[in-house]
């Protein structure tokens, strides 16, 4: 599952590479945890819009006291659509994550580095997210997860869904089913960068 990504790039050129002609204010940071804010492309009343939201939809398992802060549940399997927590998102709120690069933990346990992914000769490239309104956040997002491709497999089982350029419509506003059939593992070549960056940093 993907715990972490970047957007190395301006609101401006976000918004100019997705066509949203109004780009928002952000506080996003170039690297994006779970709990943290990041930029989301959605469909609003007057067309593309691009929004500041919180990555991770919150969740209070059983017994977790009042005081305490919800765990943001930030990836959510393809497989898992159709559950209750992610139905009605999927349904009828599906938004694009812009991302720059993905990491997973690879390595012995305790000793884990960053590895990350990205696109050959892309910059910036669309994920399958879907997003809500909370009491708690405000406004949140999670991105849809799949099988791993060939270039992910030895490092992780499951990989974002990354979406074409000529899909994202398909995505935002095409029936459920026809988005379903949109989280396929990346079928094109993918860049991997290996780092000796520890996954924890203290």
């Amino acid at each position: 599952m993907c715990n972490l990504y970047t957007m190395r790039k301006s609101v401006a050129e976000v918004a100019a590479h997705f066509g949203v002609k109004t780009p928002t204010l952000s506080n996003a940071p170039e690297e994006i945890y779970p709990g943290y804010p990041g930029l989301v492309v959605h469909n609003g009343e007057s067309g593309r819009v691009m929004q500041s939201m919180i990555w991770g939809f919150p969740l209070r398992p059983k017994g977790m006291r009042p005081e305490s802060k919800p765990k943001a549940v930030n990836n959510v399997r393809a497989d898992k659509l159709d559950s209750f927590m992610w139905r009605y998102s999927f349904e009828e709120r599906r938004c694009l994550i812009p991302i720059t690069e993905f990491a997973e933990a690879e390595g012995e346990k305790g000793a884990k580095t960053r590895t990350w992914f990205s696109l050959p000769n892309e910059e910036v490239f669309a994920v399958a997210g879907i997003w809500r309104d909370t009491d708690e956040w405000g406004p949140v997002y999670s991105m849809v997860m799949t099988e791993a491709c060939v270039h992910v497999a030895d490092v992780h089982d499951r990989m974002p869904v990354i979406l074409a350029r000529d899909t994202w419509g398909d995505w935002l506003d095409g029936l459920p089913d026809g988005a379903r059939l949109l989280c396929q593992p990346y079928p094109a070549e993918m860049v991997t960068r290996r780092t000796v960056d520890p996954w924890v940093k203290r």
